[in-house]
């Protein structure tokens, strides 16, 4: 099946603690169903000293489950639902919302 969310997407979070904040895609793991969203779930997690890095609290963003991400809107940035359609020969993921054409 064809990703309706790709790393590098404009997204709102629709539920959990962060519900009505938006960022970028930063990776996305199909296997999980979960994505990595810049500035999105941050949590913090104590580090152990390394030759590389210094110990300390450091701060970093959680996976999200891909059900609670939606597309923002090329149009208006609100939260909508991908489709697909076939444009010259292309299969191309569209904004059900407004129905313009998201990449291609």
């Amino acid at each position: 099946m064809a990703a309706k969310l790709k790393k590098g997407d404009r997204v709102i979070v629709l539920a959990g603690k962060d519900k009505g904040k938006s960022g970028e895609i930063v990776q996305v793991m199909p296997a999980e169903e979960r994505a990595i969203v810049r500035g999105v779930n941050l949590v913090k997690r104590h580090q152990r000293q390394t030759q590389l890095q210094e110990a300390g609290i450091v701060t970093k963003e959680a996976p999200i489950h891909l059900s609670n991400l939606a597309l923002a809107d090329p149009k208006d940035n609100k939260p909508t639902r991908v489709g697909f359609t076939v444009k010259e020969g292309n299969k191309v993921r569209v904004a059900k919302r407004s129905g313009d054409v998201i990449d291609g």
